[in-house]
């Protein structure tokens, strides 16, 4: 009985090695390393004159990274500049801790001040469109468009905002 009962137990029941394996083969996570979105609470207006609102972040658990540069770029058609046109400015980097989060306060204040600077420079008012995105923080300041592809952590995330300009000379 022990040897019948042995037998039938490594032969298994019925044969299994036409069965396919149910493990899934699709990945987890798709795409960018990193997912964006604005706050959907209306922001403070920042004096500097434009408010991008607060970007929440959340990451593929499998790719963190401990810090990133936000790539901020804005339209400048309607400007008025005389030589090169920037459209792009890389902030420093910053922490972005864990899974799921926000970018800070006072780097969004910072945010906002250096993107009033660049559209004031070229007499900009009214509504702007702008796009952010995360990049890895050893990104070059004056990263060309190759160097900002290689290097980016996130799709772009596009909003149109209003910019105040508060210079009296345009």
């Amino acid at each position: 009985m022990l040897a019948i009962a042995g037998l039938a137990f490594l032969a298994g029941c019925g044969n299994q090695g036409n069965k396919a394996a149910n493990v899934s083969t699709t990945p987890k996570w798709k795409g960018a390393p990193y997912r964006l979105a604005f706050e959907t609470k209306a922001a403070k207006p920042n004096p500097a004159g434009i408010t991008i609102p607060v970007i929440k972040y959340t990451a593929n658990p499998d790719m963190l990274e401990m810090r990133a540069a936000l790539v901020v770029r804005f339209d400048v058609s309607g400007g008025k500049k005389d030589g090169p046109v920037m459209n792009q400015m890389i902030m420093a980097p910053t922490n972005i801790p864990g899974e799921e989060g926000a970018l800070a306060a006072d780097y969004m204040d910072a945010t906002n001040k250096e993107l009033a600077k660049y559209l004031g420079s070229y007499c900009l008012k009214g509504k702007v469109n702008i796009s952010v995105a995360f990049a890895r923080s050893s990104l070059n300041p004056q990263a060309g468009d190759a160097e900002l592809e290689a290097k980016r952590l996130s799709d772009w995330l596009p909003i149109e905002l209003v910019f105040k300009n508060p210079h009296p000379t345009c």
